[in-house]
């Protein structure tokens, strides 16, 4: 069973060689998106190579929902999210941060869910259960 720290090493190694950014720019809180610059397209890439860095199968959807925002129309109403959509997020990504999306719901916040912490979150959950 993989410590978080020896998680966050291997999370680092994958999104470094995925992303080409450099092992500084990894940290627990950066945005997969914002402060990474990841498109759609790597978090497929990211995906397999945490696939094969833990031998684990990881079910599409599973770390990354897709389709968030376009899933229900009750979830986003004037470019916010509302309280059944956080509800929702939190049921889909019970290893994100849904409670800092919640203090400032704009739709272009969802993004800011994807971090470093929440991959490890999630594999630690994953490999560790």
């Amino acid at each position: 069973m993989p410590t978080q720290d020896e998680i966050f090493k291997v999370v680092q190694e994958t999104l470094e060689d995925a992303l080409g950014v450099d092992d500084d720019e990894v940290t627990m809180d950066a945005t997969l998106q914002g402060d990474l610059g990841a498109e759609s397209i790597d978090f497929l890439d990211i995906l397999f190579r945490l696939e094969k860095g833990f031998d684990i199968k990881i079910p599409r959807g599973e770390l990354f929902p897709e389709n968030l925002a376009s899933a229900d129309s009750s979830f986003v109403q004037d470019g916010k999210v509302t309280e059944s959509g956080i509800a929702q997020l939190r049921e889909k990504m019970p290893h994100a941060d849904v409670d800092k999306l919640a203090e400032n719901p704009a739709v272009e916040n969802i993004a800011d869910l994807f971090t470093v912490r929440m991959m490890v979150s999630f594999l630690d959950q994953k490999l560790n259960g």
